[in-house]
């Protein structure tokens, strides 16, 4: 590791302990600390979108549902759930004798309103996850009613996420778009202080209404964007868990008696996302004529790409779920390499000399390698990607901009399938960084929200993606593995499969 980035991490590391002496005044309390590969963007699960920032949310933020190992929607500030006969009504059952941080009482009223929030609010990310509830109604003081414009397949596993996180009214109201600077949640843990790009403070919450099962005080977040640092920071006993372990650290992982593996398979994927429509930068051979994005697409083979990077950790894959997911379509395998074809279809587009594209990447090192392995491949079909290496919170404003050509970004998954599509495939979808839009498409979309049964929802996905994946904005490249490693001194962690990191019956030795 260089000097200036151990000395750093050294100096980072005396002032947390400082900091957390000074505020605490009891060193016997006991810290987890929690390595993370990059700084969450804002703590407001209304206006949130960053995986990292998931992982945070997990011990402040409870929601309406949630889900166990086997993926089964379990309840959580809510009791149960029943559906009415037409699939247009929606009665929550909830949770009594829960407290916000700031001592508030949860009830129907806040559920109301922080489900309001999450539709009305300005920017929020939220909407379309749950833009079918047309109102929100009050039964009584612990049932709500949701009722819909139309069926909604998705929402329940909507609701095991952001979507369902619950805030404090007193305190939203209070702080109006300076929330996430401070966030209120009925979490087991409440939010403490946050330092840019250094830590994230929380400490357990003594009016919990699960108190049983928190066992630790405190949790320091801490974002360290170097895996290599973030290992070593484990190996040293700074950290006790960190995610993202890189696929090439594996053996080292194993090796060592002081440390871990935990690994599960993530929900999501990785993949490119191309501006076909989002200003000027849409503006080339690439963004405007779906061959070229096809010939791309031939250039690439993912298996290589696998092997090289990840040791052949990963699963190659061309869809928005992975292989394992009853979802998945194998009427649409993944394509093999075939740069002879790729050449072909630039040249009947009309493409001379090389494509030059900017390509945007997040600034870690397996995405880093892998946009080389790509570069590389790219080239003998007539593509010049042009890297440019951006730290990932920028990378999504300058996306949201439309200042790329070319983006590598991952999506950590969600549920229902729903949820690894609608908002980056539909016309006004949030997160349709690259603005494709066909109407007939997001019909199609649309209609699968609507039907729960599982041949009749998938048979709409197959005639969407015989349409995406030729036209479309996004090619995928690969569903992950999830990686993490932990001190031995870490109890009772187990890898959920949205990748989560759930902070209740852990225990520190």
């Amino acid at each position: 590791m260089p000097l200036h980035k151990t000395l750093t991490h050294a100096l980072r590391g005396l002032a947390l302990a400082a900091a957390l002496g000074a505020s605490t005044g009891a060193l016997a309390q006991t810290a987890l600390r929690i390595g993370l590969a990059e700084d969450p963007d804002v703590l407001d699960p209304t206006m949130a979108r960053t995986y990292v920032g998931r992982i945070v949310f997990a011990s402040i933020c409870d929601k309406l549902f949630d889900i166990d190992e086997k993926l089964n929607i379990v309840g959580q500030l809510a009791l149960s759930h029943q559906t009415s006969a037409d699939g247009k009504t929606v009665t929550i059952k909830l949770r009594p004798n829960v407290k916000f941080h700031d001592g508030e009482p949860f009830n129907a009223e806040a559920a109301k309103f922080s489900l309001e929030r999450h539709l009305t609010e300005k920017g929020s990310f939220r909407r379309a996850e749950i833009s079918a509830i047309d109102k929100v109604e009050v039964v009584d003081p612990l049932t709500i009613r949701l009722v819909l414009k139309s069926p909604f397949a998705p929402l329940m596993a909507q609701l095991t996420d952001r979507a369902g996180m619950m805030v404090s009214p007193k305190a939203a109201r209070a702080a109006g778009d300076k929330f996430g600077n401070a966030p209120v949640c009925a979490g087991p843990y409440r939010f403490v202080e946050r330092v840019a790009q250094d830590r994230i403070v929380v400490e357990k919450f003594a009016d919990y209404w699960d108190k049983g099962r928190v066992h630790i005080d405190r949790i320091v977040y801490r974002p360290i964007q170097d895996s290599t640092v973030r290992l070593a920071n484990l190996k040293s006993g700074q950290l006790d868990l960190l995610e993202r372990l890189l696929a090439t650290d594996v053996a080292e992982v194993r090796k060592d008696n002081r440390l871990k593996l935990a690994t599960g398979f993530e929900l999501g994927y990785q993949g490119v996302t191309i501006n076909v429509g989002n200003g000027e930068k849409a503006n080339t051979p690439l963004g405007k004529d779906a061959r070229v994005r096809r010939a791309l697409e031939l250039s690439l083979d993912r298996e290589a790409i696998d092997q090289v990077v990840f040791n052949g950790l990963q699963s190659p894959g061309n869809q928005w779920v992975n292989p394992q997911n009853p979802y998945h379509l194998a009427k649409f395998p993944v394509p093999k390499r075939d740069v002879a074809k790729a050449r072909a279809l630039l040249k009947e587009a009309g493409v001379t000399g090389p494509v030059a594209v900017d390509f945007m990447v997040p600034n870690n090192p397996e995405s880093r390698a892998v946009a080389e392995v790509m570069q590389s491949m790219a080239a003998e079909a007539g593509f010049e990607l042009k890297i440019r290496v951006t730290e990932f919170a920028t990378s999504l404003n300058e996306a949201e901009k439309g200042n790329f050509n070319l983006y590598f970004l991952a999506w950590s998954g969600r549920t229902d399938p729903d949820g690894n599509i609608y908002v980056f495939a539909s016309c006004k979808g949030p997160q349709n960084y690259g603005r494709w839009c066909d109407p007939a498409a997001d019909a199609l979309l649309d209609k699968a929200r609507t039907t729960s049964a599982l041949n009749e929802r998938k048979a709409l996905y197959e005639q969407f993606a015989a349409k995406w994946l030729t036209e479309g904005s996004v090619i995928y490249l690969y569903h992950r593995a999830l990686l993490f490693a932990h001190s031995t001194r870490l109890e009772g962690y187990k890898v959920m499969p949205d990748g989560l990191i759930r902070v209740t019956d852990l225990r520190l030795k």
